[in-house]
């Protein structure tokens, strides 16, 4: 279920690890977030529809936190395939999972307008990324977000 155009790392997800509700390309009912690479960013673009709204005229915040979330984990996992000698899609991509998340809300983030995702990884060993976000509409930025990214504990892995 992957969009047209560039690959994104969840392109190369595994398809047992392909079905988040955020970036899971394998998940109909997801919002697929695709996270490129950028030079030492990566970024994504989102367009919230009428269901993400919070407030009459702005996104839930809930939303946010979400695509922050998927798009730093995306992002830890393009830093660890690169730190790792390869490009994007040359094996399954890693996997991160979440262990921390922060959100701060600058100003309201208007419904409509396409959002631009931009995540740098600011830390990373062999076990964790930690993971800056920034949400901008239309040039403002709306939202920055902090996320620490660790590989996926083997508790986790398919069942």
């Amino acid at each position: 279920m992957s969009a047209p155009g560039p690959a994104a790392i969840q392109d190369h997800y595994p398809d047992e690890f392909a079905v988040c509700y955020g970036c899971g390309r394998l998940n109909a009912h997801g919002h697929h977030v695709r996270s490129l690479s950028d030079g030492d960013e990566s970024v994504a673009w989102f367009t919230p529809r009428a269901e993400h709204t919070g407030v009459t005229g702005f996104v839930y915040g809930g939303l946010l936190a979400s695509l922050i979330d998927c798009h730093a984990i995306g992002a830890a996992a393009t830093a660890a395939e690169r730190a790792e000698g390869r490009d994007v899609g040359a094996a399954p991509a890693p996997r991160f999972v979440t262990a921390s998340l922060l959100v701060d809300f600058l100003v309201p983030t208007p419904l409509g307008p396409a959002l631009e995702l931009r995540a740098r990884v600011i830390e990373a060993t062999a076990r964790k990324s930690v993971v800056e976000v920034l949400v901008t509409a239309e040039g403002a930025t709306t939202a920055r977000g902090r996320v620490v990214a660790v590989r996926i504990p083997a508790s986790m892995m398919a069942r």
